[in-house]
């Protein structure tokens, strides 16, 4: 995890949301982070790295690791323009070989608008204390792999070689600037390009984990005596201390014996949990706030055109009602301004680029598709303005920018109300309940403090499945079936439905709905239009599975379609690891979610039910759960709901979440057992 950077407004949407596209220091060929965090003293000289590497133990001390950091230290000085330039020493320690597998090549990436990288030295210190200098000159400056979002990035790799167990290699860094560039600065001075968005200002993102052990971590960070730094260290302890030296102040942090954080399934952003420091000179975030206002403003990132206007007339021709007028732009924004982050000069980072250019090129990521929605609210009358917010992890009190997603408020009698051009293509909703439970901070003239968006209801994103089946004499089952979505459960079904080929979508549909149940066959298909976002979606059909009723001499096996349903993707908490009894973390589920699952089921004849399943219901903070199986005669009733609460869970919330999720996915109640004859 880098430990300085600018976080960008833009988010890599094709990618999952465990983590955003922040251009990272990595190591290795699947890489390997090189922690940018501020370093304490002097670098290490050649026979301390010999020491150091000699007495960090061996890979019996590490179990699970297979390379070591040793000593990671960084030394950051930063100037009164706000420029930084940062200084790092990393010793590595080979303890399997796997690990001299994954070190032989270093990669450290950088954007060239807004950053200077160089590699300093590189060492191999060999386990008999021989020290090999690699030969700089074999390093090579390359584009960076981009997929999406294609800003001119680049990366420089150096080869290192053969490595053996027992190895080190040492890595001195050097780097001014920051990670993406706001306006394209004069280039009167050499290093004003490098200085920050927010001149005269510093921050810093300090991870204190590292998925590999880490013996010493030291951050220090020397600032003008004239700016105050706030700073808090969040989930942990490190050595701390602050001194002036004449008219600066150093900072200092260091904590020794780092294990390798071991992440939990579905647990929350690793950021959110483990130790990490942060720091600021900016006051807090309604500076920010005002800033970021101001900045965007000054750019003209919102002025319209005739041709604009004359678009924004005719998508909102024919209401007079605010709401849908505001829905038709948003949707205009979500449908046709395509995802892709092409370099267009000034604007890259905090400055959305010009309304009049996104609507020309008709492309542009998250803060493009937002300055976009701002640009035509704007021609349509209405107040509107920015906004950032952090998709994928917890935004903390201290302002260090913890963004990676723009999105865009528009005020309507008198409040402001979020709008998310970029997650709702397809989605009925205009701000995606998936961001629920998320920091964000509007760039308004007033200035704004840092807020959160509420729990989106449960009840705002069912799924509901009727299902009235039979078992034929034959032994095959005959389903009707109706299923019924609304939010984000709605957006899932047409996202799974509304795809491919229009002469070749209706086998597709059919396809989708088999999916996972063995020789099914579907028939009268009837939907409404995944396209049309006027109403909730709906779909019945008929689906017909052979030898799903499996005859013995005495008792008779089915697995009814409401224990294998359809579309049983987007039951994302069903394939959650229920096993683990306890949680050390917060976890999240996708969105918040009520589903409800009933089925009728006619026998051929009167059998017995031997093995109805015992649900138990649950009620809890997390999630509930209610379920019931009954017979009457030839007829057989389930009911099924699971209601998940929220979207980020704490870890006491566990127990009653992952016993609501076993009684509704418990795989032990796939198959129903009936006895021939007798009573009930």
């Amino acid at each position: 995890m880098t430990g300085f950077h600018v976080l960008m407004v833009y988010h890599n949407h094709s990618q999952t949301r465990e983590e955003n596209m922040l251009r990272v220091f990595t190591i290795g060929m699947i890489a390997l982070t090189l922690c940018l965090n501020l370093v304490a003293g002097e670098p290490a000289d050649e026979p301390d790295c010999v020491r150091l590497i000699r007495e960090a133990g061996e890979g019996d001390e590490y179990p699970g690791a297979s390379v070591l950091v040793v000593l990671d230290q960084t030394r950051v000085e930063v100037m009164d323009s706000g420029l930084s330039h940062v200084r790092q020493q990393t010793l590595f320690k080979i303890l399997k070989p796997q690990g001299a597998s994954e070190m032989k090549v270093l990669t450290f990436g950088y954007d060239p608008q807004s950053a200077y990288v160089e590699i300093r030295s590189a060492k191999i210190i060999r386990k008999n204390g021989k020290v090999e200098e690699l030969n700089l000159s074999t390093v090579t400056d390359y584009p960076a792999p981009a997929r999406a979002i294609y800003w001119g990035a680049r990366e420089k790799m150096l080869p290192v070689g053969r490595l053996g167990v027992g190895d080190g290699l040492a890595v001195r860094f050097y780097r001014k600037g920051y990670t993406y560039a706001l306006l394209q600065q004069d280039e009167a001075g050499d290093d004003s390009r490098y200085i920050p968005p927010m001149k005269g200002h510093f921050y810093d993102i300090v991870p204190f984990y590292s998925r590999r052990p880490v013996k010493m971590k030291r951050y220090e960070v020397t600032i003008p005596r004239d700016k105050e730094l706030q700073y808090e260290f969040y989930n942990g302890e490190a050595r701390h201390f602050a001194r002036v030296e004449d008219d600066r102040v150093r900072y200092f942090w260091e904590k020794p014996d780092i294990a390798a954080f071991k992440p939990e399934p579905n647990q929350v952003s690793p950021s959110d949990v483990a130790p990490k420091l942060l720091l600021s000179t900016s006051p807090d975030w309604t500076a920010k706030s005002l800033w970021f206002h101001r900045v965007n403003e000054d750019f003209g990132s919102f002025e319209f055109n005739d041709e604009i206007k004359a678009k924004v007339d005719e998508i909102v021709a024919g209401t007079n009602d605010p709401w849908e007028k505001i829905s038709r732009l948003t949707h205009w924004v979500a449908e046709e301004i395509r995802y892709s982050g092409i370099s267009m000069g000034e604007g890259e980072g905090f400055t959305l680029h010009p309304g009049t250019m996104t609507f020309r090129d008709r492309c542009g990521v998250c803060k493009d598709k937002a300055g976009m929605l701002v640009t035509m609210l704007r021609a349509a009358g209405f107040i509107s303005y920015p906004a950032m917010t952090m998709a994928g992890s917890r935004i903390d009190r201290i302002p260090a920018d913890q963004f990676n997603h723009s999105v865009t408020v528009v005020k309507v009698d008198g409040e402001y109300h979020l709008l998310d051009p970029t997650w709702v293509p397809g989605v009925r909703e205009l701000w995606s309940s998936a961001e629920q439970q998320q920091e964000y901070l509007m760039g308004i003239p007033e200035g704004a403090d840092l807020m959160s968006t509420p729990i989106s209801p449960a009840e705002n994103h069912y799924l509901y499945y009727t299902i009235d089946s039979r078992v034929e004499a034959d032994g095959s089952l005959t389903a009707d079936v109706r299923i019924e979505a609304e939010g984000q459960s709605d957006s899932g079904v047409r996202r799974s439905l509304g795809f491919g080929p229009l002469h070749r979508r209706a086998d597709m549909q059919r396809a989708v709905l088999c999916r996972g149940i063995p020789g099914a066959k579907v028939s009268r298909l009837f939907m409404h239009d995944p396209e049309d976002l006027s109403k909730p979606m709906s779909i019945s059909f008929r689906m017909q599975v052979p030898a799903a009723f499996q005859q013995g001499r005495a008792a008779g096996l089915l697995k009814p379609l409401s224990f294998q349903l359809p579309l049983d993707n987007l039951l994302t908490f069903s394939r959650m690891r229920t096993q683990m009894n306890t949680r050390k973390f917060a976890f999240r589920t996708r969105c918040s979610q009520l589903v409800r699952v009933k089925e009728t089921i006619t026998l051929p004849r009167s059998m017995s039910l031997e093995n109805a399943p015992q649900w138990r219901n649950v009620n809890s903070s997390g999630a509930d759960f209610q379920g019931r199986i009954t017979q009457k005669g030839k007829r057989i009733s389930l009911y099924r709901e699971i209601k998940l609460k929220k979207r980020i869970y704490e870890a006491a919330e566990w127990p009653g979440f992952r016993d609501s999720v076993r009684h509704f996915s418990d795989p032990e109640h796939g198959v129903l057992v009936f006895r021939n004859g007798g009573k009930q």
